[in-house]
């Protein structure tokens, strides 16, 4: 079984609890998945099965959206409201003062990773020292964030939820609580969902539930692999170019058929002739070729 499941992910469940029953479900063993939710966030987890699953390191840095929720006055050692309270702060906060202060958090700025998650610091995980009770010092990031809208705010409740697009690598619990910081105030995540990554959506993605329902169903509900890739320009080959690339051999540019010459280090979608994803080719325009990158069609014997 070959291809992605675009899964709506339930809360209180891991991306590998998703992998865990799609297993079970599919009975194939090689399931990867697109990148991290944590369990109280639900949405769009795009899972790769069988040769998709060889795409888990190449997929191209798409954009992720979300609808975040929150609360303003508390601060939890997590970062969101499944943690432990570690500070309370009574401090208004107008619907105008939250709206200033999200155009500071709009376009690139600088993030500090969370303790609560999966960054690797002196080949341990952030997470695993923070359950030691030990902070580690980190160093900000760079994320852009290229959509933060106030969905709805109630002054009294101090409480609302915010439209956010941004790069991968971004931690939107950090975010909120650094857009609380900006007002003098505490803030954490109450909710989460992911709305749209590596080009999927909401309208795209199939809840848990009734894939267990109906899993027969699963393979009619498989995307191609080659639909993670729909950014890279597409490069229909030769048999003979085919072949050669199955069998790990990089291809001339100067013998491609390309609309126009690809810049160095651009990734192509190689194709056969009849239009079958073959993998992945990177191109080196120094040596005049498309190297051999990945290959996700097993060739003829």
């Amino acid at each position: 079984m070959n291809g992605v499941l675009v899964l709506d992910k339930p809360a209180g469940f891991t991306s590998f609890d998703a992998v865990a029953v799609l297993r079970k479900l599919t009975g194939e063993r090689k399931i990867g998945h697109t990148g991290t939710l944590d369990p109280m966030a639900t949405g769009v987890l795009p899972m790769l099965l069988g040769k998709a699953a060889k795409a888990a390191d190449l997929l191209p840095d798409t954009d992720k959206a979300y609808r975040a929720e929150f609360t303003l006055g508390k601060r939890f050692d997590t970062g969101d409201s499944t943690g432990r309270v570690l500070e309370e702060r009574d401090v208004p906060v107008s619907r105008a003062q939250l709206e200033a202060a999200l155009d500071k958090f709009r376009g690139e700025i600088d993030q500090m990773p969370p303790m609560v998650s999966a960054v690797s610091i002196g080949g341990k995980r952030l997470y695993e020292y923070a359950r030691q009770g030990v902070e580690v010092p980190r160093k900000p990031r760079k994320v852009r964030i290229f959509r933060l809208e106030l969905a709805h705010y109630d002054e009294a409740a101090r409480a609302g939820a915010l439209l956010v697009r941004c790069s991968k690598g971004t931690y939107i619990r950090t975010l909120i609580e650094d857009i609380a910081g900006e007002m003098g105030a505490l803030g954490a995540m109450t909710a989460l969902r992911r709305t749209a990554a590596c080009g999927f959506m909401e309208a795209d993605a199939c809840p848990l539930e009734t894939l267990r329902a109906r899993p027969e169903d699963i393979p009619a509900r498989l995307r191609p692999t080659e639909s993670l890739f729909a950014d890279h320009p597409p490069v229909r080959v030769s048999a003979a170019q085919a072949a050669r690339f199955q069998n790990g051999g990089s291809l001339a540019l100067e013998r491609l058929h390309l609309p126009h010459m690809p810049a160095d280090g651009q990734r192509l979608r190689i194709q056969s002739p009849e239009g079958e994803f073959l993998g992945l080719g990177q191109v080196e325009l120094a040596a005049g070729q498309v190297k051999f990158l990945k290959l996700f069609k097993e060739a003829e014997p």
